[in-house]
């Protein structure tokens, strides 16, 4: 996690990662869409090598390795989007953030437009990596309201493993507290996957709202608010996830 001080050659979206823009992932999306400069020239090569002696800019606007590390906590309303823009001019969860925070943050994974509840915010792109990282496991706990009664052959099948439109969705626990009303843990998380899953069979969901990420609850933090994670929880978040993704790099060999 240290910064890119010296005429170490990196790749473009490893540099961008350490200014706080995003995963590398996502920087690799910034790079193909365009929106990254080199020099003032346009590149759209994600792995092209800069040093710190490079000028580069995200959005026409210069960026530069940040030195002070950022972690937040934050309790996202329904009815913002995690995004740095949109199209449609929908309200920005980060607009929420901004006030109170020096540091260029961005928002670890998503939740939808409606989804309530903890997401991460940071400006360090190898935590964003690795909390993001499929191989990683981090559970993800939500509170899932119906319309209707939800069965559960639909959780059972769920538990099992599911294929919705060929992808295949699989929850790792889940437990009812009311007939519309259950506890779901997920590791991996797709896109929209407890919507996708529960309209597969016709079962209208009124309300997502997570309230766990990994050891870290959602207890104490107001609607719109946030806090800092504390070192303590930065360093078991990474230390337990990176142990998950070293074993399952290591079963792949």
């Amino acid at each position: 996690m240290d910064n890119n001080t010296n005429n170490e050659s990196v790749r473009l979206q490893l540099y961008m990662a350490r200014c706080g823009i995003g995963s590398r992932r996502t920087c690799e999306e910034y790079i193909a869409a365009g929106r990254v400069c080199v020099n003032g020239k346009s590149v759209f090569t994600p792995g092209t090598k800069v040093c710190d002696q490079d000028e580069i800019s995200f959005d026409k606007r210069m960026v530069k390795p940040t030195k002070k590390k950022v972690y937040l906590a934050f309790h996202k309303p329904s009815g913002y989007i995690c995004s740095n823009q949109d199209q449609n001019g929908r309200p920005l969860a980060i607009d929420l953030i901004s006030p109170g925070i020096n540091q260029r943050v961005f928002n670890v994974g998503r939740l939808d437009y409606m989804t309530s509840g903890l997401i991460f915010f940071t400006n360090d792109g190898e935590f964003g990596k690795v909390m993001t990282h499929p191989s990683s496991h981090v559970e993800k706990e939500y509170v899932v309201t119906s319309k209707k009664e939800i069965p559960k052959e639909l959780m059972e099948q769920f538990k099992q493993g599911m294929i919705v439109q060929g992808v295949k969705y699989k929850l790792k626990k889940y437990s009812f507290k009311g007939k519309r009303t259950v506890n779901i843990v997920l590791e991996e998380g797709k896109n929209n996957e407890l919507r996708r899953v529960f309209m597969s069979r016709n079962v209208t969901i009124k309300s997502i709202h997570r309230i766990r990420i990994g050891s870290i609850n959602l207890t104490g933090i107001g609607s719109g608010r946030f806090r800092k994670l504390t070192s303590k929880e930065i360093s078991s978040l990474m230390t337990q996830s990176q142990k998950k993704l070293n074993k399952t790099n290591r079963g792949k060999k």
